[in-house]
């Protein structure tokens, strides 16, 4: 069985081109950790960072943003952290929802899990998500920096080229 996954890693691109996205109404791009963690670890691993936005936790932008990335047709990839939580301002995960095409719902069941073994009950907190937006990855994450690495190493990483050339089948 395992045959199969490695001939699709074998077959998917090497360079991943990657728009990252954080969601905040705090954060500006000298105090966003987490984004610049998503950024160091892509280009670490060889990809292409495309852009970086920074989007109020607001439905509207964000919603517009994602529309105008989809409808780009030069990304790949979509890594948004930040807004994934449960306060009142948290509105990544249903602006998200209502965008994806196919949901993706083992990455975010995976994220818990691994959270799960670092922070114990707390993770189910997170409510991570991923899918397609059209022919686009998306994968959201937590803003912390801790989550990020965590989603990006033991998920996102081992899996993005994987995950792309699904994607455009």
């Amino acid at each position: 069985m395992a045959q199969v996954p490695d001939q699709h890693r074998r077959e998917a691109p090497q360079v991943v081109r990657c728009v990252v996205i954080t969601v905040s109404d705090t954060r500006t791009r000298e105090t966003d950790t987490g984004g610049q963690t998503i950024v160091d670890l892509l280009t670490g691993a060889g990809h292409e960072i495309l852009d970086r936005h920074l989007v109020p936790d607001e439905p509207g932008p964000m919603r517009e943003l994602l529309t105008i990335l989809r409808d780009r047709g030069d990304v790949d990839a979509i890594l948004m952290t930040g807004g994934t939580g449960l306060g009142s301002r948290d509105q990544t995960v249903e602006t998200v929802t209502g965008l994806l095409d196919k949901p993706l719902p083992g990455y975010g069941e995976l994220f818990r899990m691994l959270s799960y073994d670092e922070i114990g009950a707390a993770a189910m907190l997170s409510r991570a998500v991923g899918g397609l937006i059209g022919r686009i990855v998306l994968l959201t994450m937590p803003g912390s920096r801790a989550a990020v690495r965590l989603a990006m190493e033991k998920l996102i990483l081992p899996e993005l080229g994987h995950l792309v050339r699904e994607a455009r089948r």
